[in-house]
């Protein structure tokens, strides 16, 4: 029953104001993955990493099967032997289908069923059934390649506290993915920031008292709409961004590779932030503001006035807080953008979120766009302005790292590199 209701909640997060006349197979497997992924990023799930982790899995199938077909791109995996009239649509379908096979047998059986239902409008023949094959190829080279990557580790995070001393038990969230094999980076440590601010400093005293004042759950100061921004983004991955992403598709009305391309760009940029952003807070183990706020008389600085019943808007995240997850997220999907497009304007994009019914966003411009999800994680109470200044920063960085080193157009590489899995590039590229 949640499993479905949760599926229920992601389709009317999917909702866009972009035209629906224009789609194609990328974007509709998109949809479809990310329905089934949904309970993954439940609180009876994994965790929303995981589901992350399987749409990056589902986008790079995708990009690496119809790339083979028109091979504009370097491939991020391997390129595969395509006849140019091989059917694009028959070979993403295939791989996304393949790839969201391998999450359970339940949903092995539910794919099954979907891929025949999505290849039932294809004609059939030789194309048709080409595609199948190299999808279901592509799929198979790229669950290969994450196999035994480190993301379901054992959790060993180490509960900070002296003898004797109870602190709050639940578990943290995947604390093993500092050391997970990163899909574009060379190591989840490669854009760590610089420490946190000084408690003793101005500034801390000065995003203490923003956060206090505004992020607490009976807040004064918030604003209705700002009370509506927090909760509108309360929303976790991948449900946060890919229709968001997906609108962009439609509405730029990209073709199938270009799709494939864009798309598989902010999926695989998402979970390296993800990496990124898990290394930053697991390696500083920063205070939360609940933690921060319920013991400001501890840090040493006197313009901190301690509020013993404060409350942010709702559960804090189970990790630290240094640097701001969702911004790091918000900015890689903006770089990609910008790289993609050619700018941060963007055409009118809109989108709902399971966790503000009746809210609808909308943006033209991608500094606006991570603007909002900062702010937003200050307005529930999560994250200080240093923490989302900074985390913005790091995803925009991560973003324009993926851009340059992945999925490239062809032309920019060598001729004899042209055909070569990406991992067999020269990494001084």
């Amino acid at each position: 029953m949640h499993a479905n209701l949760l599926r229920l909640s992601v389709v009317v997060a999917m909702m866009a104001t972009a035209p629906s006349t224009f789609a194609n197979v990328i974007t509709d497997w998109d949809q479809k993955a990310l329905a089934v992924v949904a309970p993954m990023a439940s609180l009876g799930g994994t965790s929303p990493y995981m589901a992350q982790r399987m749409m990056g899995m589902v986008h790079a199938a995708m990009f690496d099967a119809v790339n083979s077909i028109d091979r504009q791109y370097r491939p991020y995996v391997a390129q595969l032997p395509a006849d140019p009239g091989t059917s694009k649509e028959a070979a993403a379908a295939a791989a996304a289908a393949a790839v969201l096979t391998t999450i359970d047998a339940k949903t092995a059986d539910e794919m099954k069923v979907a891929l025949a239902t999505y290849l039932a409008s294809i004609p059939d023949g030789l194309a048709k059934w080409s595609g199948v094959r190299l999808g279901e190829a592509a799929a198979a080279k790229i669950v290969a390649a994450r196999a035994n990557d480190g993301c379901d580790a054992p959790d060993v995070y180490r509960p900070r506290t002296t003898p004797g001393v109870y602190v709050p038990t639940p578990i943290t969230i995947s604390s093993m993915w500092p050391d997970m094999k990163p899909f574009a980076l060379t190591r989840g440590s490669q854009f760590r920031p610089g420490p946190p601010i000084s408690l003793d400093s101005k500034e801390w005293a000065t995003d203490y008292n923003e956060l206090r004042e505004y992020g607490g759950q009976t807040s004064a100061k918030r604003t209705p709409e700002q009370t509506e921004i927090a909760r509108f983004w309360l929303v976790g991955p991948p449900v946060a961004y890919h229709p968001f992403v997906r609108s962009l598709v439609t509405a730029k009305q990209m073709s199938v590779v270009d799709g494939a391309r864009f798309m598989a760009l902010v999926a695989i940029g998402l979970n390296d932030a993800i990496i990124a952003v898990l290394d930053a807070k697991y390696h500083y183990n920063f205070w939360r503001p609940i933690t921060a706020i319920r013991n400001g008389d501890l840090d040493g600085n006197p313009a901190t006035d301690r509020e013993a019943t404060w409350q942010p808007i709702s559960n804090t995240p189970m990790h630290p807080e240094y640097p701001c997850s969702h911004c790091i997220q918000s900015g890689t999907v903006a770089a990609v953008v910008e790289a993609v497009l050619g700018s941060m304007d963007i055409p009118e994009t809109a989108m709902t979120s399971p966790t503000a019914p009746g809210v609808t966003r909308r943006w033209t411009n991608m500094t606006a766009y991570t603007e909002e999800v900062a702010n937003a994680r200050i307005w529930a109470g999560f994250h200080y302005r240093f923490s989302t200044r900074v985390g913005t920063e790091m995803g925009l960085e991560i973003g324009e790292h993926v851009v340059r080193n992945v999925m490239q157009p062809a032309l920019t590489a060598a001729p004899q590199q042209q055909l070569l899995p990406q991992g067999m590039i020269p990494a001084a590229r």
